[in-house]
């Protein structure tokens, strides 16, 4: 039966040995996500693997590359495919979204700014620019009013947008 199984690899070598199972016709996970510009594998030393347990065992585990296959005294235990389904939701473009300050804001959402110089400013998240990596506040300072850009990665957001209307709670 076919199933997903994690591999250990050694050191470093994750983007090999997902390269060779892919060459060699497996359907192979390696979870990423971007830091600083660079991207990362999600799990440093491991990946995902579907393979038939025991008939594709040996071939698995005599791959350059592999270092184990994770299990028990029985065995390498599958995993259950909607963790694979899990990780795979939260990714855009291919790599896993990390937001570094709780969930991401919607438009309306009140914000803090949380680094760099603006830190501690709040205001209304506006929207999301196309590049996913900067967005759009209004920031409300005093009596000034101003638009602006400033990295994803930098706010938080802090409460849910204000509900307008007549079926509001009253205090």
């Amino acid at each position: 039966m076919v199933s997903w199984y994690v591999i250990q690899t050694k050191p470093k070598k994750e983007t090999q040995v997902e390269n060779l199972f892919g060459q060699a016709g497996f359907t192979v996970y390696n979870p990423k996500y971007r830091q600083n510009r660079v991207v990362r594998p999600f799990f440093p030393g491991y990946l995902f693997l579907r393979f038939r347990h025991p008939e594709q065992y040996r071939k698995v585990i005599f791959t350059r590359g592999v270092k184990k296959v994770i299990g028990n005294d029985r065995g390498p235990v599958p995993l259950d495919p909607e963790i694979i389904n899990c990780l795979k939701s939260r990714e855009k473009n291919g790599l896993i979204e990390l937001m570094k300050y709780g969930e991401e804001p919607q438009p309306g959402d009140q914000i803090e700014v949380m680094e760099g110089p603006l830190r501690g400013l709040k205001g209304l998240f506006c929207r999301e620019l196309s590049d996913r990596q900067r967005v759009m506040i209004l920031l409300n300072y005093v009596a000034y009013q101003a638009s602006l850009l400033i990295e994803k990665s930098k706010i938080k957001k802090i409460c849910q947008p204000a509900v307008v209307g007549r079926n509001r709670d009253r205090l």
